[in-house]
């Protein structure tokens, strides 16, 4: 495989080398946000506040899926007047009991280690909150319970589905009065999606568009992503991801401060190392970091110093800032380019983005 920039403004390759069509359902970004909202309210998720304000708030999926309990935590923040936790595993913590809210999110409805984690809430007598396919496993294990379940229009891979499963969770929290919410918030993250879905269209030549100038910056580079406040760090994780899962593509994650505790190291590590007179071009380090405007002080200063060393260093740098007022605007703004990026730059590689071959092949090793 190799990369070769002029496929991203080659219109006839874009829609041939993405038969799964990943490009328009990242442009369907905002029309899932919307959809998001309005079948969360009508799966009246009101009636969670009869149970009362939970001890704890356990959010449970996988992969694309998990990442909404990622994005709950975040809005929320740290103000939050209880624990809320991702949970990417067959089995609920010990802790975990009746007094607890468990919101099973799967964008198919029946991946089994949601599935598993659902039916253990029901036994133990959590509150249990179902997201994901109508008619699916999950939906039943609901039904069965007496439970609330939110049944969005998940069509392809779940991880192309991400604000379908990510917005109901957060009315969740609203409900519970564990994070205000502005009527027009919602309708705010869909306008700002639509607008990154105009700026990064397939028709965009690459020197305007900001999803195809992220794949060139990451292509042939061993990306290391930062986030520099928890709703950055977030994107940052989903970058991560979405590169592996659509480009097929290696990247590092990290958040700050943390990162700059031992990540930095590989400063000064052999993939920083660039000889410019090698023969052949090398794949080494590129630092991406995402910022935010809620960072701490004393982030604020290890991301610029990070930063600086990195340029010493002649590492390549690419620093993108988050757009908008409300925690849920900003990682949308970042999480939407990158979801851009990542397409893009599996295009680049004539990699088809929707392709899980690899996953499906353990899937399948493991069930025999």
């Amino acid at each position: 495989m190799t990369w070769e920039p002029e496929r991203l403004d080659d219109q006839r390759h874009l829609g041939e080398g993405d038969p799964g069509g990943m490009l328009p359902a990242v442009a369907a970004s905002a029309a899932h946000v919307r959809t998001g909202y309005r079948t969360a309210v009508e799966a009246r998720l009101d009636r969670l506040a009869d149970h009362g304000r939970p001890r704890a708030i356990v959010v449970a999926g996988m992969g694309g899926s998990a990442i909404a309990g990622d994005i709950l935590a975040a809005v929320v923040g740290n103000g939050a007047p209880l624990p809320i936790v991702t949970l990417r595993s067959y089995q609920l913590p010990g802790w975990v009991g009746a007094t607890d809210l468990v919101i099973a999110v799967s964008g198919s409805g029946t991946t089994e280690e949601t599935l598993a984690v659902a039916t253990q809430a029901v036994r133990r007598g959590c509150t249990l909150l179902g997201v994901g396919a109508p008619g699916s496993p999950l939906e039943a294990i609901a039904t069965q319970a007496s439970a609330v379940y939110v049944p969005v229009p998940v069509t392809g891979q779940s991880r192309a589905n991400l604000w379908l499963l990510s917005i109901p969770p957060i009315v969740a929290a609203a409900a519970l009065r564990l994070v205000s919410v502005e009527a027009d918030l919602f309708e705010r993250v869909a306008r700002l999606l639509e607008d990154m879905a105009h700026r990064c269209r397939p028709s965009s030549e690459s020197f305007i568009n900001p999803g195809k100038s992220l794949a060139m910056d990451l292509a042939e580079s061993v990306p290391m992503v930062w986030g520099s406040s928890p709703a950055a760090s977030v994107a940052a994780y989903r970058l991560v991801c979405q590169l592996g899962a659509n480009a097929k593509y290696p990247a590092i994650h990290g958040e700050l401060p943390e990162a700059g505790h031992h990540q930095v190291e590989v400063l000064d590590g052999p993939m920083a190392e660039r000889d410019i007179f090698a023969d052949a071009a090398v794949r080494t380090l590129r630092l991406v970091v995402l910022r935010d405007v809620e960072e701490h002080p004393q982030v604020t200063r290890r991301r610029e110093a990070s930063l600086r060393l990195a340029r010493e260093r002649d590492v390549p740098v690419t620093e993108l800032t988050a757009e908008g007022e409300h925690p849920l605007e900003r990682m949308a703004s970042l999480i939407g380019l990158g979801d851009y990026a990542s397409t893009y730059l599996a295009l680049g590689y004539d990699i088809d983005p929707t392709s899980v071959s690899a996953i499906t092949e353990v899937k399948a090793r493991i069930s025999q």
